[in-house]
């Protein structure tokens, strides 16, 4: 065992504090790695004020890290002391039923370990996530930094960029396709840019008349203000796809009347009941798809990464201390962030 530094979470109520605990030694298929960068999620917020009722404390947030492998177990081929690596949402799963063997661990069967917040499968410790100085993970599970990715800003591709571009891979979006992008946070603008280089014809939808401009600074080829009833009249039958961002319940029957017969409607950022109901004449009468989409998996977020390296797509961050987390969670509930805060864990070491 070694002892790791951390910010954590001790209580739904308490701001985050440091922390100290045990990181395991590598395990024969291990790889030890020293984090530089760890990517600011909502979910990290929702974690540790325990909004979904699953947390225990004390807890060490963080699923997009970034840094460099300092050890390896006897078994470990595919990485090298050295190597920088990556590390998402999940760091082990049970990797015999169909998902797991289709190389889409993130619907485990049996449930796959997230990177904070749950029972290692080999020894019942509770993994503690990348608002810390080191962790150590199963070879399976981390990831290649290609060569010329920037670092800090590849972080949140972990999360927020595989979100969107699974469910973009998954129901073939291709040039040409006319893709919706419905809001404009830190999965929205991942997913403008990567729709846009998958050659599809982008267009934002947003309730604010403010992020015109910046949407078509990200690179959307159009933005519909979707308060604007006489706006949204104009688009109705328009797109193939719809991406929705959005984690707040909204009325999604607006958007779906925007989809052409056949299209498809994909719902990445809501996990609460749709509020108002759907309108099944919507779906019934247009043969549309109302769908879901969670993270991608490991063999798609590499594939995710050297995409983002290849075409030089980044997230666009703000760079924070891990000593301003608390102030990060509290401008996250406002929304005061473009688009992603990322901590350089060299900070931890002050």
């Amino acid at each position: 065992m070694s002892q790791a530094r951390s910010y954590a979470a001790h209580a739904a109520d308490q701001p985050l504090a440091p922390y100290t605990f045990e990181r395991r030694e590598p395990r024969a298929d291990d790889v030890a790695i020293e984090i530089l960068y760890c990517g600011v999620c909502h979910s990290d917020l929702h974690y540790a004020q325990n909004d979904w009722g699953a947390t225990e404390y004390p807890i060490v947030p963080g699923h997009e890290i970034v840094g460099r492998v300092t050890a390896v177990g006897s078994d470990v081929s595919q990485f090298r002391i050295g190597d920088v690596v990556g590390v998402g949402c999940m760091v082990d799963s049970c990797r015999h039923c169909h998902p797991c063997e289709d190389g889409h661990e993130q619907y485990c069967l049996n449930g796959f370990t997230p990177t904070y917040g749950a029972p290692d499968r080999q020894d019942g410790v509770f993994t503690q996530g990348g608002y810390s100085d080191k962790i150590v993970v199963n070879e399976h599970f981390v990831l290649r930094m290609p060569e010329g990715i920037d670092l800090a800003s590849a972080a949140p591709i972990l999360c927020a960029g595989i979100t969107t571009y699974s469910p973009l891979k998954h129901y073939g979006v291709k040039a040409g396709d006319k893709v919706g992008v419905i809001g404009m946070g830190g999965l929205g603008h991942m997913g403008v840019k990567l729709a846009k280089a998958l050659g599809a014809e982008v267009t934002v939808f947003t309730r604010s008349e403010a992020k015109i401009e910046e949407a078509r600074r990200h690179g959307a080829h159009h933005v519909v203000v979707s308060t604007d009833e006489a706006q949204m009249a104009a688009v109705a039958e328009t797109y193939d796809f719809m991406l929705d961002t959005v984690p707040v319940q909204h009325d999604i029957n607006p958007y779906l009347a925007a989809l052409k017969y056949d299209g498809t409607h994909i719902l990445v950022g809501l996990l609460e009941p749709i509020e108002p109901a759907v309108q099944a004449f919507n779906l019934v009468f247009k043969r549309r798809v109302l769908a879901g989409s969670l993270i991608g998996g490991i063999e798609e977020t590499q594939e995710l990464l050297d995409f983002c390296a290849e075409h030089d797509i980044r997230c666009d961050v703000e760079m924070i201390d891990i000593q301003d987390i608390n102030t990060a969670f509290e401008r996250m509930q406002k929304s005061d962030v473009r688009y992603r805060f990322v901590i350089d864990m060299a900070s931890l070491k002050a």
